[in-house]
């Protein structure tokens, strides 16, 4: 006899068209009730082969398919990508490419996280804070299309230092931004930090403990969150960071809300090193020396930078050709995303959505 009344876990696939996976994420669910007993992560639908490309393009030619990974983030895989090659041709940008290379990289940190903050909202019902996101990540892509016509995956650098020298009206437009977005950052937690709704969705839900962050290799902000003061900004200074005075946001919550915190605070840090760079920018040349055609000597490099989401990383072997024999990325949102079954299991469906939008993956770097 059929038992009607008879209870099982159910499987559920959450994507890769859901609106809250962020992108093409598949998510298979193993459901009791509303709680989350298992979760898998399938990636698979964006794949570019970007790392296999690179071996069949030059250096150079390579530089623009970096900008499609974090496409979010084009600028801050540019530098990483761009120190690696120079590290590995023993190469350092003048000093007024480095200042300017930071000041475009916390330009596009801000950026990125208004979109993470935009959507992350939204997936839980504030529709208002994607509208105040994308008014001000407006602005910034209007100064990097400014200067190169590009707004998303905006190619910024060259290897050796800039595409271009600044466009005349860089400095002022910087300068206005900066001043209208610190009271705009205000206003966002106005709409968020206290709203009791938010509150709920947040606190205690999808906690990482700095101990498991450590065993995921989980960076960036996810690892802030957990307590731990890392930022290779400050660790290991690239690009003339150690010239900046700005602190590491730290909570100990270790839940999305202590995410959502780190990244707030990050916002106004990342104002405070611009508006610093401003006053810092030298003359002189925005290219170092190097040769139209780049064969670089035998050897591997490995350079790493604090991207909007985590450690970004490069690995470059080289045999002496004009390519590269190896190239490697150690994307930050495919080792967070990792960190999702620890998070979300035992959580109700609805924290899973609130889960994935603070670990701020973008699915053009995990699936690569």
């Amino acid at each position: 006899m059929t038992n009607y009344l008879e209870t099982s876990e159910m499987v559920l696939n959450m994507g890769p068209q859901h609106p809250s996976t962020h992108g093409v994420l598949r998510l298979v669910l193993k459901l009791d009730g509303e709680r989350v007993k298992a979760i898998e992560c399938v990636i698979g639908y964006l794949h570019r082969g970007v790392e296999k490309i690179a071996e069949n393009r030059t250096y150079t030619q390579f530089a623009p398919y970096v900008d499609r990974m974090d496409y979010a983030a084009a600028v801050s895989n540019g530098l990483g990508y761009c120190l690696a090659v120079e590290k590995l041709i023993h190469v350092e940008a003048p000093p007024r490419a480095q200042i300017v290379r930071v000041l475009f990289a916390e330009l596009n940190r801000i950026a990125s996280h208004l979109l993470w903050l935009g959507t992350s909202a939204l997936d839980l019902g504030a529709m208002t804070a994607l509208f105040y996101c994308m008014r001000e990540r407006e602005e910034v892509l209007k100064i990097f299309e400014n200067y190169c016509g590009a707004r998303l995956t905006t190619h910024a650098f060259r290897i050796g230092g800039l595409q271009y020298e600044l466009h005349d009206s860089f400095e002022a437009e910087t300068r206005a931004f900066c001043e209208m977005f610190k009271r705009r950052i205000d206003e966002y937690e106005q709409l968020l930090t206290h709203n009791p709704i938010w509150v709920q969705r947040l606190r205690g839900v999808g906690i990482l403990s700095a101990a498991d962050c450590k065993t995921y290799a989980v960076s960036g902000p996810m690892l802030r969150a957990a307590g731990v003061a890392w930022d290779l900004r400050k660790a290991q200074p690239y690009s003339g960071y150690d010239q900046f005075d700005f602190d590491i946001p730290v909570f100990h919550g270790a839940d999305t809300y202590d995410r959502y915190l780190v990244r707030i605070e990050e916002l106004r840090q990342s104002v405070r090193i611009i508006e610093q760079a401003i006053e810092k920018i030298p003359s002189g040349a925005i290219m170092a020396k190097v040769p139209k055609v780049l064969k670089p000597p035998p050897g591997e490099v490995y350079v790493s930078i604090e991207a909007p989401k985590g450690e970004l990383g490069y690995y470059i072997v080289s045999d002496g050709s004009l390519h590269p024999y190896r190239l490697r990325v150690r994307p930050p949102s495919f080792l967070n995303l990792a960190a999702l079954e620890k998070m979300a299991v035992g959580a109700l469906v609805a924290d899973v959505v609130a889960i994935i939008g603070t670990i701020d993956f973008v699915l053009g770097e995990v699936d690569r």
